[in-house]
């Protein structure tokens, strides 16, 4: 079992599965965040199975969301990103563990893009719930339908049993 951490937020991840924290990798922080002026990241990559699941998180309970950037075109420009960092890892990264998991994760069958997605539970002015998970989900539909044409959007209530991981936080 692992357990990964990003802000207050616990992955737990079952037995079978293979997590990382990619955003936080030697490769993509030292060699390919630059490449192109600027390459993003997806912040965790897990593998089960035949899956490889692109999980980016997002935690709006704290602080609203300022950047003027849609949400859905943010997720879509970093699992973009992230699999053309996948491909350079697999051949050229330094750290030996980033290279397998790189090349364990690319030679998998199924990619799944995951947006976790926490919202203030209570409406209220200054923490409004204002992102529209369904809204989002269309968008992520739209612009990664060749890489996964059924994108989820998740939060720690929504968690369905095909999905490898609980999250506490």
């Amino acid at each position: 079992m692992t357990t990964l951490s990003e802000g207050n937020l616990q992955f737990i991840f079952n037995g079978t599965a293979q997590a990382s924290k990619y955003d936080d990798w030697s490769f993509y922080r030292n060699q390919f965040q630059s490449v192109c002026g600027s390459s993003k990241a997806v912040d965790m990559i897990c593998i089960e199975n035949d899956t490889t699941w692109l999980i980016e998180i997002k935690d709006y309970r704290q602080h609203r969301r300022t950047k003027p950037i849609d949400l859905g075109k943010e997720v879509a420009i970093k699992v973009r990103d992230t699999l053309a960092g996948l491909v350079a890892a697999r051949c050229n990264a330094n750290d030996a563990d980033e290279k397998a998991f790189a090349n364990k994760a690319l030679r998998n069958h199924c990619l799944k893009v995951v947006l976790h997605l926490e919202q203030p539970k209570k409406h209220s002015k200054l923490f409004p719930r204002v992102i529209d998970p369904a809204s989002v989900k269309q968008k992520l539909k739209s612009l990664l339908k060749a890489i996964d044409s059924h994108p989820v959007i998740a939060e720690q209530n929504t968690i369905t049993t095909n999905i490898a991981w609980s999250v506490t936080g």
